[in-house]
């Protein structure tokens, strides 16, 4: 994300519920990429959070130029070079009790791959959403770009591996969170 930053601390919002109702009001899901859905759904049945945006993230190369692609990247020895556009999940999370576990959970999914992984927060999600966050799947020496237009195949491999874990970590910390309930 072109403006990720460090986590800012929680802060008062008055008005977290109706953001909640109007976001979940505006949740089209036929705009989500399929492979997440699930998990974006799953948020909505935590009332100390919602999804501002996501993606599941996509591997570009000569073989591959649909942008939205979902496909695991071949194995192949011709791929040299592939754009890598990054996954994300952008959360508001609520200054609560309940909103402060999940958070705390989420913090420690960098620990999958650091290098790989950050958590912080998007300035023009803060500025329009108070208590957002990111989390984002992107090699550290270019967390600050929504687009990595050249990596090898061998890191693009890589990232996808990674990708994967990371979905599954959050999978894991929502059904946890379900299953307070």
């Amino acid at each position: 994300m072109e403006t990720f930053t460090e986590l800012k601390e929680f802060v008062n919002n008055p008005h977290y519920h109706e953001q909640r109702k109007k976001s979940l009001r505006s949740l089209n899901t036929s705009a989500i990429d399929t492979p997440i859905i699930e998990i974006v759904d799953s948020f909505t049945k935590l009332p100390y959070c919602f999804t501002l945006q996501s993606c599941y993230g996509h591997f570009l190369h000569d073989n591959q130029k649909n942008p939205e692609n979902i496909k695991p990247l071949p194995i192949s020895d011709r791929i040299t070079s592939v754009e890598y556009r990054i996954a994300y999940i952008a959360l508001c999370i609520q200054n609560s009790d309940a909103g402060i576990l999940l958070f705390s959970g989420l913090r420690e999914i960098p620990a999958i791959d650091p290098e790989y992984i950050q958590f912080g927060c998007a300035e023009w999600f803060w500025e329009k959403q108070v208590n957002s966050y990111a989390l984002q799947i992107e090699p550290k020496r270019c967390m600050t770009k929504d687009v990595v237009p050249h990596i090898s195949y061998q890191e693009a491999l890589h990232i996808e591996k990674i990708r994967n874990e990371f979905f599954s970590e959050i999978k894991k910390i929502i059904q946890k969170e379900l299953n307070k309930k």
